[in-house]
């Protein structure tokens, strides 16, 4: 069995493990986030049936998974990096889900091309939690005006995105998203990745982003 699949199924496991201690109902889907890796340490999850996968440049998507995607029509392709305006257009031909919707701007770009193409891909909004300069994301004070933008621009907005800060107990910031999440009655919660991931699922997130502790440490450019 390939190592990333032993991987996957330890994580699987762990997440069985607290559910069932915290009585936890949601269903917590894994996505693994493949950015980076070639499509060849790619494959055994593919062939192994898993369905959820992440990638952050939109060029970099549509080179690995067009060919993918076209023959594994379940498969879910999730953009969990920023989206630059001028890239809408080939990031709603290859990606289901952007978890990164953060302006007014890219809202209006997304929902004139969802139109023009009859695909609306599931929306994350971006909550830059822990109000950090270098971050992207929309102030916690802006959400509910910011939700309501996106539901008139007929945006699919089924959940909010956030990446604490890296410092810092990721904990207060999860249990923050909790609360604004379940305050605009929105299901779905993005948040979690592979050194936080249990602390995030403990704070109802239904959707974790897992890179390094499924495929191994990237390799880091020189």
């Amino acid at each position: 069995m390939h190592q990333s699949i032993i991987n996957l199924n330890n994580i699987k496991n762990s997440i069985k493990a607290n559910k069932e201690k915290t009585n936890n109902k949601n269903n917590i889907k894994i996505i693994a986030v493949s950015k980076t890796f070639e499509i060849n340490h790619i494959n055994p999850l593919i062939e192994n049936g898993h369905l959820d996968f992440g990638e952050n440049k939109v060029q970099e998507a549509i080179e690995k998974w067009t060919n993918v995607k076209a023959k594994n029509k379940n498969i879910s392709l999730h953009l969990v990096g920023k989206l630059q305006t001028n890239k809408t257009k080939l990031a709603l031909k290859i990606f289901d889900y952007i978890h990164s919707l953060d302006t007014e701007k890219l809202a209006n770009k997304i929902s004139e091309e969802q139109t023009r193409i009859e695909k609306k891909p599931k929306i994350f909004i971006q909550i830059n939690i822990g109000n950090e300069d270098q971050k992207s994301g929309i102030s916690p004070n802006n959400l509910k005006s910011f939700y309501k933008y996106c539901l008139d621009k007929n945006l699919d907005v089924i959940g909010t995105m956030c990446l604490p800060p890296i410092s810092e107990d990721p904990e207060k910031y999860f249990m923050r998203m909790n609360y604004l999440n379940k305050d605009l009655g929105l299901k779905e919660l993005s948040m979690g990745m592979s050194a936080d991931y249990i602390p995030a699922i403990d704070f109802n997130s239904t959707y974790i982003r897992v890179g390094s502790k499924i495929f191994g440490e990237r390799k880091k450019k020189i």
